[in-house]
């Protein structure tokens, strides 16, 4: 998950010994955790090239879980290497970039074209992947950002996936009627890679104090989640949608975090 402090492996590292690449330095627990990130990106897109899309966000899902524990893991242990930074990075771009791609993909397939567009059906839904890349621009330029220790500056990646997936599921009927149609999906899509590295703030989820002074902007977003709740499979995405649109409004009425 692009919530960790990487070293991108552009920076000036000390070159790897024999020792340092050894199995005791690559198979440790949070890079089996990583792995298993990387692994559900790969479930998770191969679901998506069926048209499994609940499955396809149910590894996401575990995906997200397997790259939360991970960095949790390596700071409980004290364990940091190189490998496992650019690990965790590969593993993001299948999880976070790739699979949502694989789902949109099969959605224009699924979508209504205008007559005008019909003539490039076949090559519309490749414009998918624009995303995997976006999100591969998005993790190096966290990797190397000293402002997002703490924060972030544009959507994360996990978050951009998440929306995709419980938007799809939640709303498919919707999307492959005859009211929503490939012009949309594409504008949709093109404006989420543009969030994906755009230089927006957005407020930090973690808490110092309980205090309202100190986190009202938290302890509103978490009333405006609870009210997204009753959406059913498509809260995950409105609740996204909440956190980008909360963000921007703090920031234009300077409220504290």
């Amino acid at each position: 998950m692009d919530n960790k402090n990487h070293t991108h492996e552009s920076n000036v590292n000390p070159p790897l010994t024999r020792e340092g690449l050894g199995n005791g330095a690559i198979f440790t627990l949070p890079n089996l955790l990583t792995c298993c990130n990387l692994i559900c990106g790969c479930m998770a897109t191969g679901a998506a090239f069926y048209g499994n899309y609940r499955w396809a966000i149910v590894m996401i899902i575990c995906g997200a879980v397997f790259d939360f524990f991970d960095g949790m893991v390596a700071r409980l242990l004290g364990i940091s290497s190189p490998i496992g930074k650019e690990l965790d990075s590969l593993a993001d771009v299948v999880t976070f970039g790739v699979a949502p791609s694989a789902i949109i993909f099969y959605l224009f397939h699924e979508v209504h074209y205008p007559d005008m567009l019909a003539s490039l059906s076949g090559f519309i839904p490749y414009t998918a992947f624009l995303m995997a890349g976006f999100s591969a621009l998005r993790l190096a330029k966290f990797n190397l950002d000293t402002r997002q220790t703490t924060s972030f500056i544009g959507l994360p990646t996990p978050a951009n996936a998440l929306f995709w997936g419980s938007l799809i599921v939640g709303q498919h009927a919707f999307l492959v009627s005859p009211k929503f149609n490939a012009v949309f999906l594409f504008l949709f899509m093109f404006l989420s890679c543009l969030l994906l590295v755009a230089e927006i703030p957005l407020f930090s989820l973690k808490f110092k104090d309980l205090s309202w002074q100190h986190n009202k902007v938290k302890y509103i977003f978490l009333l405006g989640c609870i009210a997204c709740l009753p959406l059913g499979t498509s809260a995950l995405a409105a609740i996204i949608v909440w956190y980008v649109a909360l963000s921007l409004a703090a920031k234009q009425l300077k409220f504290g975090n």
